[in-house]
């Protein structure tokens, strides 16, 4: 890893240096501006700790402007503790802030770290933060990883109340599916708290430490699809409450009342959003203490995703509409500019305007336009009469007369027919996984205006620049004659329609599909410039809009295919 990202960074070596720094000092913490990463491990009393110490290892001796390959200087130590420290740090190579985890390469944690890391860093999934190097070097292990000045911890969210159910919404089901797609992955966190959730300023929730908290502090877990799941069951209880839901005070929130156990959300504060109260419940609870709420509980983040997507989405609030202020007219406006002010208490009188075209101009503008009208009514009369005799002499005349021979060459247009969808398949040949939001694929034709099928969230128009697109497959049922294909979006979408020509199989890659038609809006119409016989049609997505989250994602409403 070290030698791949080292190669990359060349193009920057001539950036303003001063401007660096001066962004740089402007983050104080592990990712986050101004609020420092704390150690937590006497405040999480619910996790399994390793058995494997750090020895007598102690940190190595660094100080603020000490280098790391020549290339990592640090700036300011944010943590130190159980011989590890972790740093803010400057990449002089991009010119950018980046975080720096360091320790002995003969710390009984020093290969656990190094693989989880490398581990963490294969996934590249953009709702994590991003593992950037992994180095041994020089008798030291360190873990570069990115710096979001703009993100706020969860836990500075909540200092100042809990969430709304509409934001709490948004947290739990992005961590939700974001730790599934991990473990998918076999990767597990271990250590998801208030401090590791971050949301960025575009409202994408995004997580810290993925596996290399965990082996930091030797953290591990015989259950770690439920230890991760009861954690974020944990995190939805504190954003619906403001209270850690166990007895013992963390991260800056209260713990429950003693010797009463766990109760829901609900019971705790008033006005707690029922579904998300149950919701939290059944991911903390896996021991059948959710029985009398008729809900099984769960036990993995893929159960907890699927627990969401059962429930009623709830939207966002509406914009609260603020009445523009009453219209003031000027004393320009009202006639009065450069007139004298009028004493308080003395009536002016108002002039009275005189009667319009009553001057001896107005009254010769008049009768030029009397004159002009009746001139051009007279014209129009005579070119009416004119043409009704010619055409008069024209039907009169016995020569002519009309013949159809039935020989009418001119072509005929075909009629054009809608073309029935036998199917659709979501494609995402380019993606982790090979799969986009499978289950809602039905929507894309099922006249429902009310229903869409949606992408999953990227945090940019272009995804993120994870990859160049992503689409659906329709099956027709058989080869056929394709006209146009008209799409309807939520939001400005640009798209792309491509078809398998001829094709008797259906294609697996995108390579497959040959480009016939491309437009962008919000209801776009594809028309190929050729004829186009085909079976299985491509719609592939390469520009997002913005969602009202502040997420980009594609939302297909309506297919229509017709000959």
């Amino acid at each position: 890893m070290a030698e791949r990202s080292t190669a990359a960074v060349d193009v920057a070596d001539n950036s303003d240096e001063s401007s660096l720094t001066a962004e740089a000092d402007q983050s104080t913490a592990d990712g986050v501006a101004k609020n420092r990463e704390r150690d937590t491990d006497s405040d999480e009393v619910q996790e399994s700790t390793g058995t494997d110490g750090a020895g007598t290892t102690s940190p190595p001796e660094l100080h603020s402007g000490h280098k790391l390959a020549r290339r990592y200087r640090l700036e300011e130590c944010v943590t130190r503790l159980d011989g590890f420290s972790s740093w803010r740090a400057v990449d002089e190579k991009l010119r950018r802030a980046v975080g720096v985890h360091i320790l002995p390469a003969d710390h009984s944690r020093a290969r656990s770290v190094l693989a989880a890391a490398r581990s963490s860093a294969l996934l590249g999934d953009p709702r994590f933060v991003q593992v950037l190097d992994a180095v041994e070097e020089n008798d030291v292990v360190y873990v570069v990883h990115e710096w979001l000045p703009d993100a706020t911890e969860l836990t500075t969210l909540l200092a100042s109340g809990p969430l709304e159910p509409y934001d709490a919404y948004q947290m739990v089901s992005q961590v939700s599916s974001a730790m599934a797609a991990a473990h998918r992955e076999g990767l597990a966190h271990l250590r998801l708290n208030p401090n590791a959730v971050l949301r960025a300023s575009t409202g994408q929730w995004r997580i810290r430490g993925l596996a290399v908290n965990a082996a930091l502090r030797g953290v591990s877990s015989d259950t770690p699809q439920r230890t991760d799941t009861e954690a974020i069951g944990a995190l939805l209880y504190a954003a619906l409450t403001q209270r850690w839901p166990y007895e013992s005070d963390a991260y800056g929130l209260s713990g429950l009342p003693k010797d009463i156990g766990l109760i829901a959300p609900d019971q705790v504060r008033a006005g707690v959003h029922r579904g998300l109260s149950e919701l939290s419940m059944r991911a903390l609870v896996n021991d059948g203490a959710t029985a009398s709420r008729h809900e099984s509980p769960c036990t993995t983040p893929e159960e907890l995703v699927k627990a969401i997507g059962e429930m009623p989405r709830i939207r966002p609030p509406e914009p609260a509409f603020t009445a523009p202020p009453e219209y003031q007219r000027t004393t320009y406006q009202q006639g009065t500019y450069g007139r004298q002010t009028p004493r308080p208490g003395v009536t002016q009188p108002v002039p009275t305007p005189p009667p319009p075209l009553q001057s001896r101009t107005g009254k010769a503008l008049k009768w030029a336009v009397s004159a002009l009208l009746i001139a051009a009514l007279g014209l129009g009369s005579w070119q009416l009469a004119d043409a009704l005799m010619d055409q008069g002499g024209k039907n009169e005349d016995p020569g002519q007369t009309q013949t159809n021979d039935g020989n009418d060459k001119s072509p005929k247009k075909p009629i054009s027919k809608p073309i029935a969808i036998k199917g659709a398949q979501d494609f995402d040949p380019l993606g982790n996984d090979g799969s986009e939001n499978p289950d809602e694929i039905n929507r894309l034709y099922d006249n429902a205006p009310g229903t869409y099928w949606e992408t999953s969230f990227y945090t940019s128009a272009d995804f993120g620049r994870l990859k160049s697109g992503v689409g659906v497959i329709l099956d027709l049922g058989k080869v056929q004659d394709v006209g146009k294909m008209t799409v309807s979006f939520k939001g400005e979408t640009s798209v792309e329609l491509r078809a398998a020509s001829g094709a008797a199989t259906q294609p697996q890659s995108l390579e497959g599909y040959t480009k016939v038609a491309q437009g962008a809006g919000t209801t776009v119409t594809l028309k190929p410039d050729e004829s186009l016989k085909s079976r299985y049609l491509l719609v592939w997505l390469t520009k997002l809009p913005l969602t009202e989250q502040g997420n980009y994602r594609g939302r297909v409403v309506d297919i229509k295919v017709t000959s």
